[in-house]
């Protein structure tokens, strides 16, 4: 999330996932099946797995769930999922990018279009609004991990792009494909990350006020709902003060 409001922003997505706490774990352990079904199901030969691993230990999943998520992978008879991404748009134009893992893309297509059409949005083509963001790596670490130069440098010397650091912590960026070098380059040097992750990040942003932004939680809220849906992004830009209303 863009502009000065991105922590508030983020700490408000937060809060929502910790209330729906038993619907994130079903999402984080299919993401961590399919991606050892789909590589090696060591974490440590299996980059794409490492990363689910890391975002599941992140959200406190239990490690009896990763490990069965894992196991199931090896089971052969487990649902075939596919991932499709889906892109549209929210009150005010806001742009939306819906990913989601689905054994049935039909019921899929038809859920998040409904979802759409119902709370105030419209479903687009492929790359509709794709390209107002980027894919890019996120690394979360604490503000306790130290200051902003430090961050810098240690970002730099792991091979990252860009840091952003605030009173409330610090986003270190990278190329998306650079993601596992950089985080155990980061690991080694500064310890457990607080989130590492793949992400769509806005290059371009809409700012909304109160009443738009409540319509765009209504919309987000429904199509995070929906269990075949693994991650929804925006582009929103608020004010502090919007998002203490909301």
């Amino acid at each position: 999330m863009a502009g000065h409001s991105k922590w508030a922003n983020i700490q408000h997505r937060k809060g929502r996932q910790d209330a729906a706490r038993s619907k994130l774990f079903s999402k984080l352990s299919k993401e961590i099946t399919v991606a050892a079904k789909m590589g090696d199901p060591d974490p440590d030969k299996n980059p794409r797995l490492r990363l689910a691993v890391k975002e599941a230990k992140s959200n406190s999943v239990p490690k009896d769930v990763i490990d069965r998520a894992i196991k199931k992978s090896q089971a052969g008879d487990g649902d075939e999922y596919e991932e499709i991404r889906y892109e549209g748009y929210g009150p005010n134009g806001v742009a939306v990018i819906v990913e989601t893992m689905t054994d049935n893309r039909n019921r899929t297509a038809s859920t998040v279009r409904s979802t759409f059409s119902k709370n105030g949005g419209n479903l687009g083509e492929t790359g509709s609004v794709g390209f107002m963001f980027e894919r890019k790596g996120e690394v979360i670490y604490p503000v306790s991990v130290g200051d902003a130069d430090t961050m810098f440098e240690a970002a730099i010397e792991a091979g990252a792009e860009d840091v952003e650091s605030s009173d409330e912590g610090h986003i270190i960026w990278c190329a998306d494909t650079d993601l596992n070098e950089v985080s155990t380059a980061l690991e080694t040097a500064l310890g457990e990350t607080e989130s590492t992750k793949l992400v769509w990040k806005p290059t371009t942003t809409t700012e909304l006020g109160l009443e738009d932004m409540q319509k765009l939680m209504k919309l987000v809220d429904a199509l995070e709902d929906d269990d075949d849906v693994q991650r929804v992004t925006t582009n929103f830009e608020a004010t502090d003060e919007v998002m203490a209303q909301l």
